[in-house]
């Protein structure tokens, strides 16, 4: 974190730093964090394999939505798991461990509903092509 970003406890003095902050925010958790990186390169690989099939709008519109709704719900996880880390230090507390816990399950919820939009949207696609 560089001298700018420790001194900084406002809000963004342009609009070009809001979005920089917020890139940083994205590429903290990519750097950081291996779940995101999982879910950055299933989703890259469903994406490559989407391009190769003939997938309508709206087909590509919900596998799209399902992409950017697991990496969204990691990046909340994250982030509830450090504000709780952050409050709590090291000493256990059974309400940090159930909000990490909640955050955890909607991000496993999140990627079976990716799963689910898969099974309904690629497998039938994929069934005509290989058989």
């Amino acid at each position: 974190m560089d001298l700018k970003d420790k001194d900084q406890v406002g809000k963004n003095s342009s609009f070009f730093d809001s979005f920089k902050y917020a890139f940083k925010g994205v590429l903290t958790a990519f750097q950081e964090e291996r779940n995101m990186r999982s879910h950055i390169l299933i989703g890259s690989i469903v994406l490559i394999l989407c391009a190769f099939l003939d997938l309508t709008v709206n087909e590509w519109l919900w596998v799209l939505f399902s992409i950017f709704l697991v990496v969204i719900m990691e990046i909340w996880n994250t982030v509830i798991e450090n504000v709780v880390d952050l409050v709590t230090g090291d000493i256990f507390h059974p309400l940090a461990k159930k909000a990490k816990d909640m955050a955890a399950s909607a991000v496993l919820l999140t990627a079976g509903f990716s799963i689910i939009v898969a099974l309904i949207i690629i497998l039938p696609k994929l069934w005509q092509i290989l058989f």
